[in-house]
């Protein structure tokens, strides 16, 4: 006959991990103006590693995101008109229709949102202000996170 020796085993009920948004969205936003030229945002870009960011207005609502692809739409443009360095301004070609997410959303939700809707980024609104960004590095990252049993 064999005994065990374990004992009575706790049945140990493990956390589901709710990783949201706020969670891992930058809060330390580049911003851009309608009124910028194309050429500023190009140099910020670059000088940040960055490849877009939200464009808000004097009073600090959301009104486009700019990318380095609404960038380089400009830059190809205007070499086939010689004018490389009169590139436009913001307004003329950011995003107008601005996809914008919640901070209390699931970060696989957003990924699943990013997926479906193939953006790269999404601001994020509390109360009609734009309070983070979360891009899909972002989502990798919190994904990264999690411990494979729990998600």
């Amino acid at each position: 006959m064999v005994k065990s020796f374990q004992g009575v085993r706790k049945v140990v009920e493990k956390e589901l991990q709710l990783l949201t948004v706020r969670d891992y969205m930058s809060t330390n936003l580049t911003t851009f103006h309608p009124e910028q030229t194309i050429e500023e945002v190009v140099k910020v870009l670059l000088s940040k590693n960055i490849s877009g960011g939200p464009v808000l207005n004097d009073y600090g609502d959301l009104v486009g995101v700019i990318s380095e692809g609404d960038c380089l739409k400009e830059i190809v443009k205007g070499k086939y008109t010689n004018s490389p360095t009169d590139c436009g301004k913001v307004r003329d070609h950011m995003v107008h229709e601005v996809i914008t997410i919640t901070p209390d959303v699931n970060v696989i939700d957003a990924a699943r949102m990013f997926l479906e809707m193939r953006v790269r980024r999404f601001p994020v609104v509390k109360d009609g202000k734009v309070i983070g960004q979360i891009s899909q590095r972002d989502v990798m990252r919190a994904v990264q996170c999690l411990q494979s049993e729990t998600w």
